[in-house]
Formats: C-alpha cells, structure tokens, sequence
C-alpha cells in the first residue's frame, strides 16, 4: 500500500494540528502571563519505540523541537531499564530534570502515554516555563549559582497523575519547593488537559483514516523531511566554514565565554565541531547536550523554515566536539541560563559560519538574548506573594533582501513579551516606559531591527530582582561587512542613584524598594553588507522617521553627506 500525495499532506496537516490545538488549549487555560500571555510552551507528538519526533506545534518554541525528543527518548530508556514505572493509560509524568534531555529547571515536562486498542501507540508531551521552581532567587534565574541544587527543585520522571488522577503527594512535595505554590495548580491542570484534548484529536484523526494510514505516513514524513533537508544541503558549497560567538560571562567569573564553531558540508550532510569551544563554567551559563543539539536544529530551522519538523530534519546534521566544553554540562553544573542564552549564542555562531556559504538564506546576527528578569516579593495591597517574569524581543539582523526585523521574539521561540496592562494588573509594577531602543540597528547595506526600552518601578511592597541576560559587552554582530547592533544596557535605579551590574547583563537578589526602577535596552540586530551600499532613500527614510539621528548618519553612512 502507497499513499497519494494528497493524502500524506491532508495527514501531515492533520497531526500538526492535534499540536496546534494543545498549544492553544495550554495558553487559553494557564494562569501564568509567561504561557497565557507569551505562549513559553510547547506541545508534540514522539513515536512509543524511542520518543522520536512525530509533529510538533507551529507555535511551540522551536528551541523545544530538540529537547522534548531527547526527553522523551530518555523516558522511555528509563522505563526499559526499570529505572522508571511504567505507564498505564491515564498516566502523566513530570519531569523537569535538564541532563535527562531538558533545558533548565524551569521548563517542566510533562508526558502522556496514547494506547490503541490497549497498545501504546505514541507519546504526547508537552513543555511549559513555570514563574518559579524552588531555588535560591525567585524565578529560578539565579546569575551566579555554582550548583544544581541553588537552581530549584530538579525532578525526574515520575507519575504525577496515575489513571487519571493527581497524585496528591507527589504535589505536595513539589508546592513544599516553589515559590507561590497555589498559583501553579493553573498552569498544571492546563498543562494535563492539552495533553488530553490532543489524545482526543489524535484519535479522531486515527479513527478516520486508520492507524495503518497514518504510521505509514509518519513514516513517509520522517523520510520526506530527511530528503528535503539533504536538497537543501545540497545547494550549499562544499568547504569548512568557522565562527565564533561569544557570552558576556558566566555570571560568576566575569570573563568572556567563547563557542568555536566549524561547520563542514559535504554535499549530502553537515557536522557542527565545537571543539575549541571554552570549558565547562563555574556559573550557571553551561548547556545540557539536548539544548545544545537542539540549538543547532532550530538554527537550521530558521534557515530552511520549509523543511516539516520531524525527526528526519535531524538525520542528516551531525555535532560533535562538545565533550570537556561547557556545552555538554554533567550535573551538578548549573544550568539556568542555557536554554535562554546559551542556545542563541549557538545559533548565532551557526549563522556566522553558513551566511559564509548561503548568503542568500542567512542573516546577520539577532539579538540574541530572551531578557530574562525575574521579580519577587509581597504585594501588601493584595496580601499575598507573587514571582513576576519578563522576556522582552530585540532586533533581528539585516539579510539579503531587506532590514532586519525590529522588536522580534527570541531566536529559540516565538514567545512574546506579555503585554503591559496584563503585567500592571497582576502586579505592583510600573511600566514607566515601553518603546524601541532607537538607533540599536547595526548598520548595514540593510540595517539590523531595533531593540527595546523599557522600564519597570516598583510600585508597592518590597522585591527582589534577578536577571540573565547576554550581549552586554558587545553587540550582535553583522554579517559580510555589516557592522554591529547595539548591545543590551541594563540600570537599576535605587534610592535616586543608578547602578549599573559588573557582568553588564547578569545580576541576582537586588533589593528593590517602592519607587525603585529596572531600565533594560535589549540590543539590535547586526547589519548586512556594507553600510556604504544603502540606498540614499534607506537613509533619508530613517531619518524623517526618527530611527536613526543625523550625527549617526554621519558617521555609518557617509554617502548620505550632502557634497560639497
């Protein structure tokens, strides 16, 4: 048996939206403004034999297409072994463990078995960013932990609910180890029923065509996706091409960390060598093996967006040389800042090695940085605590047929930053200003997008402030001659004096008071090709619109100058 074009492409629709429906179900349902606001989650489909990617959500984080295959993988190792119980329909694990296949502690999984006539037929699972999970600072996002254990509660697999049920002990536990527990039961019981609207969707979609049809065109999916990918490899030059990125610091020691990157194409496939990357870190900027991998796909991602997500996009792209570097963390390593920071500076080092090859596909330098500043402290208004979680978007790098785009989401997702009214209205915040970063474009034959400005006062009570961040001692940068975005520029405001943070982007537990202010500027994307090839009109459009000031002009674009 064989399936015709249209009916893989009706089936292929049909999975990806039982995933949309889960994405969706999940946000509507959360009470956390960081997933019912900008949608930090993602849902899937992963095959029962070994938790390879069947379908993924169009609107999950693409940073999770790695990550929640290898989570799922190590599940379902895990029950093979006996180190984990096995599932019985009705089952939901949770998992939020970052060296069995995860991000950081923050990102909680969750998995649910799918059985057809009493045989598991696949896995649904989905991941959701939680405010907080335990740890040293409110938010999980501590900027200079040296352990594990100072970044919260580290689960592995275990069964949360059980035939359908809460398993009321284990909660117990976990609300023992976080931070506003009472608020969470929101976003679990959202988390559970995405999973069961998409069992119900798959199984109507099977019920439909017939669990034949549709595991041959998995199959078929998987295959057309490895095709597709090595098409797309095909067309780029054979050769060696290098990069390098780099992170403001660890957090702790307050040095640069370096990502070395040479990307080999032979013409049917592409190996990533980090070797020469820096060493594992003392400070909570190391990567997991399934982020870093992950990181790699979503930058391939970005590049051939028209590929269909299933694992057979993977085949072909092989990385290596990440031993004994800080981007293969073994516990107790730290880890909160690898999913959020880490993985784009993995993706932008992959884009300044292939814009040398493609530089049709590829742009300069993205922000490359989720902003991730966390609050918590006591509303006294409201008598009751709250731990408070702002992303914010930068610019994007300018490409080959036109500007980069301004105040874009993350490099890793499509998450957005919740909008200010929700924030106002659930805490005892102040946005005092929300606008672009003018002039944090690089410049460029096409400039980079701008960032965001913008700047929170605490209203009431008293709070502690942490962030991680990344781009604060240089800019993105640009791509064939462009020249860099602007790089990120936080200042806390305390007592009338400002403060600005020794690691420039990266701070934990700083006391705030009523009146107190945050001011971030998230950086711009990096230019492509020289800025003396912009167009007059380019220019002269920036200026009447205020993007760019005259004395900027001036000095990146000298053909704007009038001539003597």
């Amino acid at each position: 048996m064989t399936l015709d074009p249209v009916t893989l492409a009706v089936l292929q629709a049909g999975l990806q939206q039982v995933c949309d429906e889960m994405d969706l179900t999940f946000s509507r349902a959360a009470f956390s403004p960081v997933i019912a606001e900008a949608d930090d989650r993602s849902d899937g489909i992963y095959a029962a034999q070994d938790g390879s990617l069947i379908a993924q959500g169009a609107r999950g984080l693409p940073v999770f297409v790695g990550t929640m295959q290898f989570s799922t993988r190590h599940l379902v190792d895990r029950i093979a072994r006996g180190e984990t119980a096995p599932p019985e329909e009705g089952d939901i694990y949770i998992v939020n463990d970052p060296y069995l296949g995860g991000t950081h502690l923050m990102d909680v999984r969750f998995a649910m078995p799918f059985y057809r006539a009493g045989k598991l037929w696949c896995w649904l699972s989905n991941t959701g960013h939680w405010p907080d999970t335990g740890g040293a600072v409110p938010g999980g996002f501590s900027a200079s932990a040296t352990a594990a254990e100072q970044e919260g509660l580290r689960l592995p697999p275990v069964k949360l609910f059980k035939r359908g049920t809460m398993d009321r002990e284990i909660w117990q536990i976990i609300c023992s180890n976080i931070r506003v527990s009472e608020q969470r039961i929101g976003d679990v019981t959202a988390q559970a029923a995405a999973l069961l609207v998409g069992a119900e969707r798959l199984a109507a979609l099977l019920d439909r065509y017939g669990d034949e049809t549709v595991t041959m065109a998995i199959a078929e999916i998987r295959a057309l996706a490895a095709r597709q990918i090595r098409s797309q490899i095909a067309l780029i030059p054979p050769g060696c091409y290098r990069a390098e990125a780099q992170i403001d610091s660890d957090g702790v020691v307050n040095q640069p960390l370096t990502i070395a990157l040479t990307v080999t194409c032979d013409g049917t496939g592409l190996t990533f060598d980090f070797a020469g990357s820096s060493p594992p870190c003392l400070g909570p900027m190391n990567s997991v093996r399934a982020t870093t991998l992950s990181s790699v796909y979503l930058a391939m991602r970005h590049i051939f967006p028209d590929v269909p997500i299933s694992a057979g996009a993977f085949d072909p792209l092989q990385i290596t040389g990440i031993e004994g570097t800080f981007l293969d963390a073994q516990y107790p390593r730290p880890v909160s800042g690898c999913a959020a920071e880490v993985s784009q500076r993995i993706a932008e080092a992959v884009f300044a090695a292939l814009v040398q090859a493609i530089p049709d596909r590829v742009t300069a330098a993205p922000a490359g940085t989720s902003g991730n500043l966390s609050l918590g402290g006591h509303d006294p208004e409201r008598n009751r605590d709250y731990v408070m979680y702002q992303i914010s978007g930068g610019g994007y790098g300018g490409n080959a047929d036109h500007d980069g785009l301004t105040n874009g989401c993350s490099t890793i997702g499509i998450s957005k930053a919740p909008p200010v009214e929700i924030m106002e209205q659930t805490y005892p915040v102040l946005y005092r200003r929300y606008a672009l970063h003018e002039g944090s474009g690089g410049a460029g034959r096409h400039r980079g997008g701008f960032g965001l400005d913008y700047e929170i006062e605490l209203l009431r009570g008293t709070a502690r402030a942490s962030f991680v961040m990344d781009h604060g001692r240089a800019g993105p940068p640009g791509a064939l001659g462009g020249r860099p975005g602007a790089p990120n520029r936080v200042e806390v405001w305390r007592e009338g004096a400002v403060w600005v943070p020794p690691h420039l982007s990266k701070a934990q537990d700083i006391p705030l008071a009523p009146g107190d202010r945050i001011r971030v500027r998230t950086p711009g994307g990096g230019g492509y090709g020289p800025p003396d090839m912009r167009k007059a009109e380019a220019i002269t459009e920036d200026l009447r619109l205020g993007r760019i000031t005259p004395a900027a002009a001036a000095q990146d674009y000298p053909q704007a100058l009038p001539e003597d």
